[in-house]
């Protein structure tokens, strides 16, 4: 009965929808499948991402030991450049990189927690059918192209184009059915783009961006709009308008797909996105069987208990165990792509006494990732019964962006950071705003989080020009406020 309940599942028309919300302080963007959150990504002001960004770098100091470099990209934490990520041509005694070299290095992974940035010097440049790559001279097409024939007409075809130009070229799963033109033309277009980067390289001041990636918009634009995408609601006419400039070169078939959303409920609400984010900040998952995970996600490793909880089935202990675990793998693959979870992941399934059940939930386990774009490695089911497994780790997670390490449990519990508390406090002005509102506007804050907004105070005046009175409450939780609407 469960099977035929997963084979119905995966036989539906898929619907996606973008949905994108565009405020003073932050980028959301999130993904809908079939009216369920599939993805969600979240940029700031503050922290604007910086992956796939290209620096003119300073070695900084090179460390035998480790068998790396650290490199300053103008960031005061120096850059992590491994060994292996440095070009052949300057391995060598003759050529080899010297301290206080300038050399040109791109980001692959982010600073997270106290780690500074990873960078290479093996630039790629992402385009939307294929990945330009001007240090190497390997073709490649991607494996998620099934079809045996397409796979080789692109290989072919690519194999061709690359006589007439120098460098790398990766064909991505969405240049499957792409006509050599346009293939053609987007090669065309990222050398040109690689001209001119090595050109601002050279005039370029050291420990200075010399490239900048798609912004979060244009990057989910790149990503995911697709045939199965039927509408893409921004709230910002701004961001409408440059979004439908960038599709009008890239996707214009898609042009009539991108719409102006102007409801008085914010996005976000309207969608229920706004719970999921709450739900997201939990470490408790509910199963709709009523069974729940368990999330614990530290610096190093993120531990997942899965547990029945008031589920029990009707026949045996065995069966309510596969059943529960079944449901808690895909569970499990869509809280870690919600939550943007990397590194190492243990989970500690319930036990189950059958092999051939411990290996139905591997195999669900690993086809409900399938679909994560980050690289994911899943081991077989081991003695106590814990799967491990890793997933890429790019960008900062969920947590990072939106919570603090609570002052009190010291990161045993999940608070809001004050960031995300200031940009909920600004989402809130700006709908009293709408609403009519125009006088002074006092606003009451836990003792924690008040020097954060004193510091802020011109920010927020600038953004919605009025005067704000802010005041430090003993009342009032951490992630508590009080606006308050003074008529003078």
């Amino acid at each position: 009965m469960l099977k035929n309940t997963l084979n119905i599942q995966t036989e539906k028309t898929v619907k996606k929808e973008i949905i994108v919300n565009r405020t003073f302080e932050e980028s959301r963007v999130a993904i809908l499948d079939n009216g369920k959150l599939f993805n969600l990504f979240i940029e700031r002001r503050e922290s604007e991402k910086i992956l796939n960004n290209i620096y003119k770098g300073r070695v900084k100091n090179i460390v035998p030991a480790l068998n790396s470099l650290f490199v300053d990209i103008g960031f005061g934490r120096g850059a992590y450049l491994d060994v292996c990520d440095i070009l052949k041509e300057h391995r060598s005694k003759k050529n080899m990189i010297k301290a206080g070299q300038d050399i040109m290095v791109q980001v692959y992974k982010e600073p997270i927690h106290n780690k500074g940035a990873k960078v290479t010097m093996a630039i790629s440049l992402t385009g939307r059918l294929l990945v330009y790559m001007p240090f190497s001279n390997n073709i490649g097409v991607s494996k998620n192209i099934k079809d045996k024939h397409e796979y080789n007409r692109l290989k072919s075809m690519t194999a061709e184009l690359k006589k007439d130009i120098s460098g790398g070229i990766i064909i991505r799963t969405k240049a499957e059915k792409a006509t050599k033109a346009e293939i053609k033309n987007e090669i065309k277009y990222l050398i040109r783009l690689w001209a001119s980067i090595t050109e601002r390289f050279d005039d370029a001041k050291p420990m200075s961006l010399i490239h900048k990636d798609l912004g979060l918009v244009f990057q989910t634009v790149i990503d995911y709009f697709s045939d199965d995408v039927i509408f893409m609601r921004i709230d910002s006419q701004k961001e409408l308008k440059d979004v439908t400039d960038f599709v009008e070169i890239v996707l214009p078939e898609f042009l009539d797909r991108i719409v102006f959303y102007d409801d008085r409920t914010p996005i976000f609400k309207k969608y229920g996105i706004e719970e999921e984010i709450k739900r997201l900040c939990s470490n408790k998952v509910w199963l709709s069987s009523g069974g729940y995970l368990i999330i614990q996600e530290a610096e190093s490793l993120c531990a997942i208990d899965v547990n029945s909880g008031k589920f029990t089935a009707k026949s045996t202990q065995e069966d309510t165990a596969v059943i529960t675990n079944l449901e808690a793998a895909e569970e499990i693959a869509r809280q870690l792509r919600l939550r943007n979870i990397g590194g190492i992941i243990v989970i500690d399934f319930i036990d189950m006494k059958k092999a051939s059940n411990r290996r139905k939930v591997l195999e669900t386990l690993r086809k409900a990732t399938k679909v994560d774009k980050a690289k994911i490695e899943i081991w077989p089911i081991t003695r106590l019964g814990l799967i491990e497994m890793t997933r890429e780790r790019k960008r900062k997670s969920l947590f990072s962006i939106l919570g603090d390490i609570c002052p009190v449990c010291h990161g045993l519990s999940f608070v809001l950071s004050k960031e995300s508390i200031f940009i909920n406090v600004c989402d809130e002005i700006k709908q009293l705003k709408i609403d009519g509102y125009d006088g002074r506007i006092k606003i009451k804050l836990n003792i924690d989080v008040i020097e954060y907004f004193m510091k802020k105070k011109a920010r927020l005046e600038e953004l919605f020009g009025v005067e704000f009175d802010i005041e430090a409450s003993t009342e009032l939780l951490r992630e508590e406020y009080k606006i308050l609407y003074l008529n003078s």
